[in-house]
């Protein structure tokens, strides 16, 4: 369990560090290139979230499954359901706004328009931090195989990655809605904090379902391919020209490909 708990700490904080990174370009970018990269982005975030659900925990859920004598597609689609339910339900409750939308989604709330677009970066970060903590948990489970402990590593750094344009792709517009470029940074990388916070949560609770682990793993799946439909590729086609949105979900579905075959 502790070791677990120091990889998921270490897997989340250095996601939590790329997406403050990325959220440090507002000191560097214009305020005329933000739609153009905003758009590049979110597509590369999209891409990068389809290729790791797919290699790093739908396709692990169903190995792990079948090594133990089960069926392997009942728990990856019976998890994958659960995780659409669950952002269903997130969706539902938190209120957020998505870039360039005119109306607020989730209950009625007072929020400022600032801080709605970051909650909606925020709703999206929870499956990220679950993936990774549940990743390492599942590592440490078989012993710190290497194997195991490689793709979980893997799929930290592709995270981390595509955090780091996702965090632009946060403060970018907040600079835009008219706050100073500290402020923009401060919040966009706090937009972060729920992937430490949700990777170690799961680590916490995984000593008690591990037989449920396959299940939790294509959740987080599930999760996370319902933020790229819901919000990153519609975002990332916004305008005339959808090309650089479409390259962008192409590199970044490449880039995490590549990691989780070489390095899992």
């Amino acid at each position: 369990m502790q070791q677990a708990l120091l990889w998921a700490a270490a897997g989340t904080g250095f996601t939590f560090s790329m997406t403050a990174l990325g959220a440090a370009m507002v000191f560097f970018m214009k305020k005329q290139s933000t739609a153009l990269m905003q758009r590049i982005f979110l597509g590369f975030a999209a891409g990068v979230m389809i290729a790791a659900s797919v290699w790093s925990l739908l396709i692990p859920a169903i190995e792990e499954t079948e090594q133990a004598g089960g069926v392997g597609w009942l728990p990856a689609s019976g998890g994958f359901l659960l995780g659409i339910l669950l952002m269903l339900l997130l969706d539902g409750l938190l209120p957020h706004l998505h870039n360039g939308a005119a109306h607020a989604e989730g209950l009625p709330s007072s929020f400022r328009r600032t801080t709605l677009l970051v909650l909606a970066v925020t709703l999206h970060n929870i499956p990220e931090g679950m993936a990774v903590g549940l990743s390492f948990a599942r590592a440490a489970q078989h012993g710190g195989s290497r194997g195991l402990v490689a793709a979980a590593g893997a799929l930290a750094l592709g995270i981390g990655i595509q955090n780091f344009p996702e965090g632009a792709a946060v403060a970018l517009p907040l600079h835009q809605e008219g706050l100073s470029r500290m402020k923009s940074f401060v919040y966009g990388a706090l937009s972060g904090i729920v992937e430490p916070l949700f990777g170690v949560g799961v680590v916490l609770v995984s000593a008690q379902l591990t037989p449920f682990m396959p299940w939790l793993l294509s959740a987080a799946a599930g999760a996370m391919l319902y933020v790229v439909v819901e919000e990153l590729i519609p975002e990332a086609h916004l305008g005339e020209h959808s090309h650089s949105g479409t390259l962008g979900v192409m590199a970044g579905f490449l880039v995490m490909m590549i990691l989780d075959v070489a390095l899992g």
